[in-house]
């Protein structure tokens, strides 16, 4: 039974966000398909409880590229940028995270004001351009199955596999599997024994 009532619930959310996947489309042709995605996630992630969950997760999995698992929690106040993200299954993102370009595996759960932008090179740095004007690369950031994000970190790097980034941490180069990182800038404190793995 609660399975039947969960389905009609993704059925139900899918009809509810019609609008928004109608909105998104319409602007994707003028503005592109990075900037829509940013503002029907500004609206979308004013929507609280459940019902904000589902919307958004129907939503998410029609625009991204890498899709949004319909086992995935996505809490108020979270917003995406780049439509070439992927949420696989089980995944927990926590209120008010900034998400870019990232793949965030099974069983990851991401904390409150989380910020993972495309990577640590948004934005160049020459001098004798303003700042607004740089020119940017952006990659996918991978946040490997099982991984847990702290409270405030920010996340420049992959992170593997079973891995925990403490709470306010800054990760500018890759964590390994199975580590605890902490710190500015993010420093593996020590390993996680025994290592729990996570099936993908």
């Amino acid at each position: 039974m609660r399975q039947v009532l969960k389905s009609a619930a993704h059925a139900a959310a899918t009809v509810l966000v019609l609008p928004a996947l109608v909105s998104y489309v319409l602007r994707s042709a003028v503005v592109g398909g990075d900037r829509a995605l940013e503002g029907s996630t500004q609206a979308l992630s004013l929507i609280p409880g459940i019902t904000g969950q589902y919307l958004r997760r129907a939503f998410l999995a029609r625009v991204l590229r890498g899709g949004c698992a319909s086992s995935a929690t996505i809490e108020f106040g979270t917003i995406f940028s780049k439509t070439g993200a992927r949420i696989d299954d089980d995944v927990y993102i926590g209120p008010r995270c900034h998400l870019g370009l990232i793949h965030v595996e099974r069983g990851v759960l991401i904390a409150a004001a989380v910020h993972i932008p495309s990577g640590p090179h948004t934005h160049g740095t020459d001098p004798s351009l303003p700042i607004r004007e740089q020119p940017g690369q952006r990659r996918m950031v991978r946040i490997g199955a099982g991984s847990w994000i702290g409270s405030n970190a920010v996340v420049l790097a992959d992170v593997g596999r079973n891995s925990i980034v403490a709470a306010g941490a800054v990760v500018t180069q890759p964590v390994p599997d199975g580590v605890i990182a902490a710190g500015v800038p993010a420093r593996v404190v020590r390993h996680r024994e025994p290592t729990i793995a996570v099936s993908v």
